[in-house]
């Protein structure tokens, strides 16, 4: 079943736990008057529920996924990888044009693999390259921005809890240092 791709998003937030409207403003930075659309049109689907659940103030409403819900994110992060190990595929055999048409036909689907981390970023940043365009070509600015919440991040290569050795592997950080990775690929 073909959906929306901010539905998958959405479904993925509340699946690893943004149960609360505003949390799933939050996490999945989509605009409240068209999260309301979204989830009015996932809970006619049969995807997500509201429960009302009773608290210490009171009852409080709560969204969470159904059955269906689950069964149809996993099918579509299934999708998802797929879509990924194909781009892969064609980047390594080296035809640039195969490779920017797919992602020219397929354009929607990308922000939702960066937020389900199935887009390994470095190697989609080489994919860019390869083909000449730009990340922001096909990845909203505000999935680029906060990254620090999800596994998409990178190794900086030593214990945060150990200052002492703080940039013993990396470099002084100073204007070029690109902290130990070679960028040019």
């Amino acid at each position: 079943m073909e959906q929306e791709p901010n539905d998958v998003i959405i479904m993925s937030a509340i699946n690893s736990g943004a149960t609360r409207f505003g949390k799933i403003v939050k996490k999945t930075k989509i605009e409240e008057d068209q999260l309301g659309k979204l989830l009015d049109r996932l809970i006619d689907r049969g995807f997500v529920q509201m429960v009302e659940k009773k608290g210490l103030f009171g009852t409080k409403k709560e969204i969470t996924l159904t059955e269906k819900g689950n069964k149809e994110l996993e099918e579509r992060k299934f999708e998802l990888e797929q879509n990924w190990n194909q781009m892969v595929t064609m980047w390594k055999s080296g035809d640039k044009q195969k490779l920017q048409q797919y992602m020219n036909d397929n354009h929607s689907i990308l922000p939702s693999m960066m937020y389900l981390g199935i887009i390994d970023l470095m190697m989609f940043s080489t994919m860019m390259s390869f083909v000449g365009l730009a990340m922001t070509n096909f990845i909203p600015e505000n999935y680029m921005q906060d990254t620090g919440s999800s596994d998409i991040g990178h190794d900086t290569g030593h214990d945060s809890g150990d200052s002492s050795s703080m940039g013993d592997f990396h470099g002084d950080g100073g204007t070029g240092d690109m902290g130990g990775f070679d960028v040019n690929f």
